[in-house]
């Protein structure tokens, strides 16, 4: 395994990075009961969820914000 470190991380191109960043998320993602939230964090998750479940049609899916993120718009 390569070692990451920030010269890697930096010879990769912005593509690259966000994928390693997604990747490292899902990682993180896949035990969610390891990830300590502030009270304040879970407030905001609880308020953008009520909103969204006001609102459903609201916003984008992550699958559209992903591909403008990833086309640099």
């Amino acid at each position: 395994m390569i070692a990451l470190t920030r010269t890697n991380v930096l010879s990769l191109s912005i593509p690259e990075r966000i994928q390693l960043v997604t990747d490292i998320w899902d990682t993180i993602a896949e035990v969610p009961e390891e990830v300590d939230l502030s009270e304040e964090q879970k407030a905001e998750l609880d308020r953008r969820l009520e909103a969204y479940n006001r609102n459903p049609s609201e916003g984008s899916p992550w699958s559209l914000v992903k591909e403008r993120i990833r086309k640099g718009h």
